[in-house]
């Protein structure tokens, strides 16, 4: 079954508040597609209407070949779909290793066996976290729940993973260490879509790359890193750098430029417009 994720014309909204308009976009089996955007622009709204949390949108998504709302949980053919979120609140001091075991509950029936355990163990060891194993999960960091809740995802084995904004609280060892978890995952397989705040870790790990801008989304896949640059500075309103590192792109802020940046709907003819606006002022 085909683990490609293709969006037809998906609009979605609050109300009278527009948060996706006419989403024409596909993300590839066994590839780590990077979501690139600022806060509050529609990046985990568009996680949660793939992940089945939202339901009234209009528009067509497809995962393989079933439509997003006719999925069926529990169905035997269906791909599994791991989900890590942005937020998590609990109460109950849970031990660490029973909260990542929770992980196989759909699998275990609620009844756990000695594979369900090893997957748990061998999660801990992945990431260094065998101590914590019987720690309260509430005793924790924020950095270290990311963790544990990433390991609670994984032991799904999804098919497809959505992290939403996974590196977020953690130090930059563990942003590596689970950056490079999931290009494991895509190496074995699995369809990863992530949204990242970051332009130079996606670009370090990812494989395809989008930018929501507008309240729809960009496919940078075909720009060259100048194109890319101005649409980052657009969107971040920041004035950047570009530079090659490791044969990969980066885009550095430039500090003590009062430069304004002018920000022009995506468009291909607004795209060249924006390059003259750039030349113009760099003449002033």
């Amino acid at each position: 079954m085909s683990k490609t994720i293709h969006i037809n014309n998906l609009s979605f909204a609050y109300g009278k508040e527009t948060i996706l308009r006419d989403v024409d976009v596909s993300f590839p089996e066994g590839k780590l597609s990077v979501i690139l955007g600022r806060n509050g622009s529609g990046k985990s709204t568009l996680f949660n209407v793939i992940a089945g949390l939202e339901k009234q949108y209009t528009g067509m998504i497809h995962i393989g070949d079933t439509e997003r709302r006719e999925w069926k949980v529990g169905r035997s053919n269906s791909l599994k779909i791991g989900f890590l979120n942005q937020f998590h609140q609990t109460t109950f001091p849970f031990k660490v290793a029973d909260v990542i075991l929770t992980g196989r509950a759909s699998f275990s029936r609620f009844s756990p066996g000695k594979q369900d355990f090893d997957m748990v163990d061998a999660m801990l060891d992945k990431f260094n976290l065998a101590h914590l194993s019987n720690k309260p999960y509430t005793s924790l960091s924020g950095g270290e729940r990311q963790l544990v809740l990433l390991c609670r995802v994984l032991v799904q084995q999804p098919d497809l993973l959505l992290l939403d904004e996974p590196t977020n609280h953690l130090d930059l060892k563990y942003q590596i260490a689970v950056l490079q978890a999931a290009k494991e995952l895509v190496q074995e397989g699995t369809t990863v879509l992530c949204v990242m705040h970051d332009p130079n870790m996606a670009y370090l790990f990812g494989d395809n790359f989008y930018l929501m801008k507008d309240n729809t989304l960009v496919d940078l896949q075909g720009m060259d890193r100048d194109q890319v640059r101005s649409l980052l500075e657009q969107t971040y309103q920041l004035p950047l750098i570009s530079l090659e590192n490791q044969g990969k792109w980066m885009f550095v802020p430039m500090i003590n430029q009062q430069k304004p940046i002018y920000s022009v709907p995506f468009t291909s003819a607004g795209m060249e417009n924006n390059f003259q606006v750039k030349e113009t002022m760099a003449n002033l």
